[in-house]
């Protein structure tokens, strides 16, 4: 499980240090792969987890223009991962540039995966999630009751 929030900053070669717990699970038997994520930011997912979406995307019809649209996003920009001794994985340009990630980046926990934001989008993610108002009523309807 994934969680918490990390500032960190991107070297000049592009490589960003992953958080040490967060190494322990991505960087286990099988690896990580790094992908777009749905909202403007980067997701680091496990081997495990890669698989099961490339399974279900691969299921959804090659006829349907919506289907089709979700392999792009998620094939394309999908890549394996490999830390290095520092714990530093390589963002590429052109997936730093989809998300606007310059010099600096938050890492945050989002449960069974990573979610890698640029410290503004982040800061914008956090504004829509501190408006108790908003956030009450959009998550309303969500069944979080336990047991």
């Amino acid at each position: 499980m994934f969680l918490g929030e990390f500032y960190h900053t991107i070297d000049e070669k592009g490589r960003l240090t992953i958080p040490a717990e967060f190494r322990k699970v991505l960087a286990g038997d099988d690896g990580a792969y790094l992908m777009r994520g749905f909202d403007r930011n980067l997701m680091l997912v496990t081997s495990a987890s890669f698989s099961i979406i490339y399974e279900r995307v691969n299921h959804l019809s090659m006829t349907d223009p919506t289907a089709r649209l979700l392999r792009r996003l998620i094939f394309s920009g999908a890549k394996t991962v490999e830390f290095d001794k520092l714990g530093r994985i390589l963002l590429p340009l052109i997936s730093r540039e989809g998300a606007d990630i310059q010099v600096d980046a938050v890492i945050i926990g989002a449960g069974d995966y990573v979610e890698i934001w640029s410290p503004k989008l982040w800061a914008a993610q956090r504004e829509q999630l501190n408006d108790v108002n908003v956030t009450a009523d959009r998550f309303a309807a969500l069944d979080l009751a336990s047991g």
